[in-house]
């Protein structure tokens, strides 16, 4: 009975963490300003070859309209030697093409750095054998964002 109640426990923690999680985001802490982070992730894009296509402030774009919204940054970056791929597995994968980043500060003013993991792009579009494109996405995503927030 106690391994019983034990294991419901760990299960109810386990659905109650990933239940507070988006699908496919893949989000870090960042030590620096939502600002500071963006330009990082921006800088660290650029010295890869990558277009760096916008970069939306929410917050800025809230107080057009009377609104108040903690710092949010979008940026949208892309390279058709990355994503190209990903489209020849499932063209549908352009509507989630070029890739994102947004950070953004919390309640509690911890800012995050966040982006969609690409095998979860890759499922949703139905082209799960796109693996090697995939691991080349992930790779480039999960570097860019710890040159972006790395001390």
């Amino acid at each position: 009975m106690l391994a019983l109640r034990a294991t419901s426990l760990v299960m109810a923690c386990c659905f109650a963490s990933a239940a507070g999680a988006a699908d496919g985001l893949i989000a870090v802490q960042s030590p620096y300003s939502v600002k500071e982070t963006i330009e990082r992730f921006e800088t660290a894009a650029k010295s890869r070859g990558i277009n760096v296509f916008l970069r939306l402030d929410h917050a800025q774009g809230a107080k057009k309209v009377g609104k108040d919204l903690r710092p949010t940054e979008l940026l949208v970056f892309g390279n058709p030697q990355g994503g190209t791929p990903l489209m020849e597995c499932a063209q549908t994968a352009g509507i989630d093409l070029p890739l994102k980043a947004l950070a953004w500060q919390d309640a509690a003013g911890q800012v995050w750095l966040a982006y969609n993991d690409p095998k979860y792009l890759a499922s949703r579009h139905g082209a799960d054998n796109c693996g090697p494109v995939t691991e080349n996405m992930s790779k480039a995503l999960g570097g860019m964002t710890q040159e972006a927030i790395r001390k």
